[in-house]
């Protein structure tokens, strides 16, 4: 009886939640239809993990605002949840590959990635031969939404204003061109930013401006400058992200013309970044470029008494008074110890190293792990499946963020001015690391090679050293005072491009210019081959007067 009472009410609430979602969903487009009819509809293209993390954020603004969102989703997505309600819609479309092949192939992705050695002269070499599978992998997905007929059929029908993507995940572009629709990138970062400068005609000088993944800072030595150029040529060059030469048949089949990956990509519209000033150096932009980083802060909430575990798609149902624990830290406060939602875990060895350093300071400590309970655990630790890790770190008592580096992390944690302890573990994290111990507000360390004293040391520095904790309330400062939220740029663009149907006056003329006319080497050598004319007359003209000089000399000689 009482399961069938927990069951009927299980149902009924759920009923509640898709009305209310509905009612919502309907008062957004009367409220549209009513007003200036300036509301559109918007495709997307989205990619796994924290890069969806950020767009969905966009994505629940434009529909709150009264926007049409659609989300093209494979069946083999991981975390889109089809069953949640939403006011964004999603169109799902079946694919080869199942859930759990696409899930393992990411994360042998990741953990491949995490074993690459950072050495000058291999490093680029292993990371491009890492790509390749992710590349075809992305490939098989793009080739079966096209095939899609039915699918495409009904995109064509549903006039889309715009088409938003990542650069990650390449097809957002073909669908863009496809539909005859204008296409407004959200992107981090490529490697070697080989997109953002081929695509995208970005002007990053490698003279002061680093390469991403180079890990270098704009203040570099001669040598260095030396190193960021060697990489500039070979992402430029050499590297690829993806295996362009099948792409480039694909979109080539299915456009009907001889195109390009890369040519496809450059006809965005508008870039959106995730990244801002506080954490990134200063570098010239375009117009049609714009710093969003830090759009997904917010002010801290206070703690839940009860905590939620999120876990193979259960709720576990973790009763912790985090609050409780928190407040009994008392005048010497908490860290937050968390590795992101790809790694939770670590091995056994590095757990009790990590969990007896953490035993000695007077902190207590908030660790999300999901390995074994480590047997040197001390009592001023305690381990969850998941933690509020935004309300935590705008909590008054916390002292200090350990993170792997991800940039939603680094974001919050410069949002609410806590200083860190990095442990990059891959992609860019390495780089944002460096970005924040440059800017005075980090430590870093390798988690595969510190020691325990190694660790502890660089957690008290943190703690104890007040400039740390000065310069990430400076950089809090900078992040907040903005004059418009990154979000509200962020949605803004999408809504101008949506507008004026593109923003092609904000995009560059070097769009137009082949790599040598871009960088000049046509004016440059006609200058050189005038300069070598001009020079070779003059020295002509030179030799012709000296020898007539000497010839009449020598017959005046013989008169």
């Amino acid at each position: 009886m009482a399961k069938g009472y927990s069951y009927f009410k299980e149902v009924l609430h759920m009923n509640m939640m898709s009305m209310k979602w509905l009612s919502l969903l309907l008062l957004l487009q009367l409220t549209c239809y009513f007003s200036s009819g300036s509301c559109g509809k918007v495709l997307v293209w989205p990619v796994e993990y924290s890069h969806w993390m950020n767009m969905k954020i966009i994505l629940d603004e434009l529909a709150m605002r009264g926007h049409e969102v659609t989300v093209l989703t494979s069946s083999a997505s991981i975390f889109i949840d089809l069953n949640k309600p939403s006011a964004i819609k999603f169109e799902n479309f079946s694919v080869s590959l199942t859930k759990d092949d696409f899930e393992n192939a990411l994360k042998h992705f990741v953990r491949k990635w995490t074993e690459l050695t950072n050495s000058f002269w291999t490093f680029p070499l292993l990371l491009q031969s890492l790509f390749e599978d992710y590349s075809d992998l992305t490939l098989t997905i793009c080739k079966e939404l096209v095939s899609n007929k039915k699918l495409m059929t009904k995109l064509h029908e549903s006039r889309f204003d715009v088409v938003l993507a990542d650069t990650v995940g390449p097809c957002g572009e073909l669908l863009a061109e496809i539909l005859k629709v204008p296409l407004v990138y959200s992107v981090r970062f490529t490697p070697g930013y080989s997109i953002e400068r081929k695509s995208g005609k970005l002007p990053y000088s490698p003279s002061y401006v680093p390469v991403i993944l180079s890990e270098l800072s704009d203040h570099m030595t001669f040598m260095e400058r030396v190193k960021n150029m060697i990489y500039v040529l070979y992402f430029d060059f050499y590297f690829q992200m993806l295996n362009e030469k099948k792409w480039d048949q694909f979109y080539s089949e299915v456009l009907g013309r001889p195109t390009t990956l890369l040519e496809t990509m450059e006809k965005a519209e508008f870039w959106l970044f995730r990244s801002y000033w506080d954490f990134e150096y200063p570098c010239p932009l375009l117009p049609n470029v714009e710093f969003i980083g830090g759009l997904h802060c917010k002010p801290a909430k206070p703690l839940p008494k009860v905590t939620y575990s999120y876990l193979l798609c259960f709720f576990n149902f973790a009763f912790s008074e985090i609050e409780e624990f928190v407040q009994s830290s008392g005048e010497n406060g908490i860290v937050v110890f968390t590795l992101g939602s790809m790694v939770t875990n670590t091995t056994e060895e590095r757990a009790n190293m990590i969990a007896s350093a953490l035993a000695e300071i007077p902190q207590k400590v908030l660790w999300r792990y999901d390995g074994k309970k480590p047997d040197t655990l001390g009592p001023n630790t305690r381990l969850y499946k998941w933690v509020p890790q935004n309300d935590l770190l705008g909590h008054p008592k916390t002292k200090a963020f350990i993170t792997h580096g991800g940039t939603n992390g680094i974001y919050e944690a410069i949002y609410h001015g806590v200083p860190m302890v990095g442990l990059p573990l891959f992609a860019e994290q390495p780089d944002n690391i460096n970005r924040v111990k440059a800017k005075g507000a980090a430590v870093r360390l390798d988690l595969e090679t510190m020691s325990k004293t190694d660790f502890l040391n660089a957690l008290k520095q943190v703690i104890n050293n007040p400039s740390y904790k000065r310069n990430a309330m400076w950089l809090s400062t900078i992040q907040r005072d903005q004059p418009i939220k990154p979000l509200d740029r962020a949605v803004f663009w999408i809504e101008f491009v949506m507008r004026h149907k593109g923003a092609k006056y904000l995009r560059p003329a070097a769009h137009n210019l082949t790599w040598f006319q871009y960088h000049s080497l046509d004016v440059i050598g006609f200058l050189l081959a005038c300069v070598a004319a001009a020079v070779f007359v003059i020295t002509k003209c030179f030799l012709f007067r000296c020898r007539k000089f000497a010839e009449t000399g020598m017959k005046r000689k013989r008169e």
